[in-house]
């Protein structure tokens, strides 16, 4: 558990800059947070946001603990104790309305806590129940659900994780789920593939069809199911970057029309904002990711020597680590853009395009920093015995999250009207 006092403190500045916030919106009249352009950098209360996440992840979630938990074959595949101190710390609530139990600090806040967590490979529910699960309820929950749901995400009470993926690729409209009408709610059956967190999620949100076919964008609904509800069944499977994922099985599994995220058949509306959310929230664990790799990896130059030199200072490695950092920074501009799109509540289009051009930029740059790291180090970059054989995995996987760099490139080309 977390018994630095400051980081505590942290989460009460963060209502404290809401309040300043919206002092600052009566003072002005009509004139909101909303109108007014945010500069593409952090505030003091972000930078403080930062510094308070990248000291936690440090201390209580290095890649050591990462390594333990894949060692020790960990049932849940997380620290339970360093989730608890996370939610503490408010990181749970960050992006929620207060009325729910939120921090109301918006994406960018969220962002920049997950890059840090990103840079030790923090193995946590942040993603898959934050970024995924509370942004569907967020923003396409009913009254009740939000008063239900988004208090106990907050607290960390409830896990959530998404249901979607029916292939090994990313098809947000290939669902064959089918939802039919029973009595007063609903049956649902089909199966299920890369369910982030599910094997430990309390709900899961599930895509299915109450009309049309796979394919068609509308006809899809989503559902919230209770993980242990009779006929669903979940496997996990170990991903190569030790993140969770499951297979889920739904057969015949009963549910309540207050079971319904949003309108019969309009799921696809509440998906396409909430996926495009969760790309930039990859995006910004990734280039926390990518940054700590290259680090490292420019460490390892400066202290290996061949030929009584260090190997860093060989021109051609040079060359090669100037052309990460370079895309390193493109890629954290790219990522910060999104996060401060998001806040400022753009256009879908716009996020849209944000989303896909961040997405296939930062999944590039990771591709790129994590192969050059291992090829750097050697062959001992190959072993275990190194951390940065971490990067490398965790990159394969989140490349494949949302949508890889191809499926990314089109989809910004479709945006664009090409």
């Amino acid at each position: 558990m977390v018994s630095d006092l400051s980081s505590f403190a942290c989460v009460d500045g963060l209502r404290v800059l809401r309040v300043a916030i919206d002092e600052t919106d009566q003072e002005y009249g009509t004139t909101t947070l909303r109108d007014r352009r945010m500069p593409m950098i952090l505030n003091e209360e972000q930078n403080m946001l930062k510094d308070t996440a990248k000291d936690f992840v440090t201390n209580n979630a290095p890649i050591e603990q990462l390594r333990k938990l894949r060692d020790g074959d960990n049932a849940d595949g997380f620290d339970r104790d360093t989730w608890n101190s996370m939610v503490e710390l408010g990181w749970a609530g960050i992006p929620f309305p207060e009325e729910h139990g939120g921090l109301a600090f918006g994406y960018k806040g969220l962002g920049v806590v997950t890059e840090e967590s990103g840079r030790t490979l923090a193995a946590s529910p942040l993603f898959a129940t934050v970024w995924v699960g509370g942004t569907i309820v967020n923003l396409g929950g009913s009254t009740a659900q939000k008063a239900d749901l988004i208090p106990k995400v907050a607290s960390g009470e409830v896990l959530l994780a998404l249901a979607l993926e029916e292939t090994h690729r990313h098809n947000p409209y290939g669902v064959a789920a089918t939802a039919s009408s029973s009595g007063d709610g609903y049956t649902i059956s089909g199966s299920k593939k890369f369910v982030l967190d599910g094997h430990v999620a309390d709900k899961l949100i599930v895509a299915a069809r109450t009309a049309g076919s796979a394919g068609d964008r509308d006809g899809i609904s989503l559902f919230v199911v209770d993980r242990d509800a009779d006929g669903v069944a979940v496997t996990r499977t170990k991903m190569v970057d030790s993140r969770n994922a499951a297979n889920v099985e739904l057969s015949n599994v009963s549910v309540g029309a207050d079971a319904l995220i949003g309108e019969a058949g309009g799921g696809a509306d509440i998906l396409d904002q909430a996926v495009d959310i969760a790309r930039i929230g990859i995006s910004a664990e990734m280039v926390g990711a990518a940054q700590e790799c290259f680090d490292r990896t420019v460490a390892y130059l400066k202290e290996r020597e061949q030929f009584g030199v260090p190997i860093g200072s060989f021109q051609a490695l040079k060359h090669r680590a100037a052309n990460m950092f370079c895309e390193l920074e493109l890629s954290k501009s790219c990522v910060l853009e999104a996060l401060t799109a998001l806040d400022e509540e753009r256009g879908a289009e716009e996020v849209a395009k944000l989303a896909s051009l961040t997405k296939a930029k930062v999944g590039e740059t990771f591709h790129l920093v994590s192969r050059e790291g291992i090829q750097m180090h050697g062959g001992i970059g190959m072993t275990d015995e190194f951390d940065i054989g971490f990067f490398i995995k965790r990159a394969a996987v989140c490349e494949q999250t949302f949508g890889d760099v191809g499926y990314h490139r089109n989809r910004y080309g479709e945006l664009e009207g090409y």
